[in-house]
């Protein structure tokens, strides 16, 4: 048993977890505190195309990859499932796990990925591109999906799902992009907690999915 059953409502809602506003919103908020307001929205713009290609190119070329990298539908299962449980325990517990995601003010080390406003379009492309443009998580989650079909249908609406949270993010920025250097991150961290329980279950789901693949678990139990 693979993640067939899941419907484009789902993969949505998967894709919302893992780069969904909620998330997506802290970095940016980061940036904006260099970046006007007009480049803001032009990485959001670029970030967020990227992003749906990016999205495209995994959901499509899933098959290629697993075939030619000889990784199983239930391999990818169980690493998907194991990065979405222990990324979603990190929200639970208000852990970020990736640099740019801290709310709190950057170290000295860790200033090398701001945005700089001498080359705000460069510099802000750059700091999105691990946390929104090739987000490990989001990749993992378009092969994930992609593979559990064997119709470019299925592999269509994956990549359809994928940029539609891309698109909502972008929007997003484009409409707070005022707001986000006096934004306060409390309201995003208790949505971010909120999702991470769906995420975990997700992880959940997708781990026991893999043992079934595997056949160490009867579809049954």
């Amino acid at each position: 048993m693979v993640m067939a059953s899941l419907n484009f409502a789902d993969m949505v809602l998967t894709f919302l977890a893992l780069l969904g506003p909620q998330k997506v919103l802290l970095s940016f908020a980061r940036i904006a505190r260099t970046l006007d307001s007009h480049s803001l929205r032009l990485v959001a713009i670029a970030t967020a195309a990227t992003a749906a290609c990016i999205g495209t190119v995994c959901a499509l070329t899933a098959q290629w990859l697993a075939t030619f990298f000889h990784i199983s539908s239930a391999s990818l299962e169980l690493a998907a499932a194991i990065a979405f449980f222990v990324y979603a325990i990190g929200l639970v517990l208000g852990i970020h796990l990736d640099p740019t995601e801290s709310p709190h003010a950057p170290s000295p080390e860790s200033r090398e990925e701001e945005a700089d406003p001498v080359h705000p379009f460069v510099s802000g492309f750059r700091a999105m591109l691990l946390p929104f443009v090739v987000s490990p998580l989001g990749v993992a989650a378009a092969l994930q999906a992609s593979l559990s079909t064997d119709t470019w249908g299925g592999r269509w609406m994956v990549a359809g799902a994928f940029a539609i949270i891309a698109l909502l993010d972008a929007l997003c920025v484009l409409v707070f992009a005022p707001l986000l250097v006096r934004m306060h991150e409390s309201l995003l961290e208790v949505l971010s907690r909120l999702l991470g329980v769906l995420l975990a279950a997700v992880g959940v789901q997708l781990f026991l999915d893999g043992l079934t693949a595997l056949g160490v678990l009867h579809a049954s139990h």
